[in-house]
């Protein structure tokens, strides 16, 4: 079965491809030949994932899916939340959304947070939408290279490493990204004969 991911984010493709059965074509924006910048103009992750998922099925009429994932941190007010990506400005920085957050948090002595995503899945033109929450706190400093946006200060609930510190297999076990990967694959599965 071929599936549209519906971002132009390469490290989130490698993401849901390491978590996805590779019963599954995945094909990322890029791979199907579809060259935009998909607005999210909401105030929410779930009206801003069916924009994304609505938009290329108009385009393509090809089964597709798409995520929008937030940080929410406990003592900000559930900021940055759906402003994740563009928290410090639309340029979108990793860096400059880490150096606000962290200059927010200072003086606050909670830096509890919760990574929530939510995939909207759209077949033959009906949607469908998967959560996956992950819990942990917020490091005052940037540890590990890899991952990407937040991960750098995000320390998973159960683990001592924040998401940067982590190989992919190992962030799977605590991902929110993978979480809600995984009830989106088990609905799929549970499709299968039909499709």
């Amino acid at each position: 079965m071929k599936l549209i991911f519906a971002t132009n984010n390469q490290h989130k493709v490698d993401e849901i491809r390491h978590a996805i059965n590779s019963r599954f074509e995945l094909l990322s924006l890029k791979e199907a030949g579809i060259e935009i910048d998909i607005p999210e103009p909401h105030n929410s992750l779930e009206e801003n994932a069916s924009e994304k998922s609505r938009t290329i099925f108009q385009i393509t009429h090809t089964n597709c899916f798409s995520e929008d994932t937030g940080l929410e941190v406990t003592a900000l007010n559930r900021e940055p939340g759906v402003k994740s990506a563009r928290y410090a400005g639309e340029g979108k920085s990793f860096d400059k959304n880490i150096d606000k957050l962290l200059a927010k948090l200072e003086g606050k002595m909670d830096t509890t947070a919760r990574f929530r995503t939510v995939i909207s899945l759209i077949l033959d033109g009906n949607e469908n939408q998967f959560e996956g929450i992950c819990t942990g706190m917020i490091t005052r400093e940037r540890k590990g290279a890899n991952g990407f946006g937040y991960d750098p200060i995000f320390v998973p609930d159960g683990s001592d490493k924040t998401f940067a510190e982590m190989e992919l297999t190992e962030k799977d076990r605590f991902s929110h990204r993978a979480k809600a990967t995984q009830k989106l694959v088990a609905f799929l599965n549970t499709l299968e004969p039909k499709l």
